[in-house]
């Protein structure tokens, strides 16, 4: 469990950071211009390493085992491989999940 003196630091980073991948995925997701989609997905991706980080200073500060943080773990991994996906393709409409990155989660 985090500590009380940091609870507020790494929850609200780990809580924005959540928010803004969201936030990210969806305003890229509204624009028309290839270019400026892959940046908000960029962005987004950004804030995916963020949460990556912030989950190993928790467990580096062992207020949380690495053992129990496996199932956001790889959250964390497929979440940044979809972006990685949809950065890399060059069709118009990259926003909606196949039927197989469905079934990922």
């Amino acid at each position: 469990m985090i500590p009380d003196s940091e609870r507020f630091n790494l929850t609200d980073q780990i809580r924005r950071a959540s928010t803004s991948v969201v936030l990210n995925i969806t305003e890229g997701c509204s624009r028309k211009s290839e270019i400026e989609r892959k940046r908000y997905f960029e962005i987004a991706r950004g804030s995916v390493i963020e949460l990556d980080s912030c989950f190993d200073i928790v467990i580096d500060c062992n207020y949380i085992k690495k053992e129990e943080l496996i199932k956001i773990g790889n959250l964390i991994k497929t979440t940044f491989i979809l972006l990685s996906g949809m950065l890399k393709k060059s069709v118009k409409n990259n926003c909606e999940l196949s039927i197989e990155d469905k079934n990922l989660f």
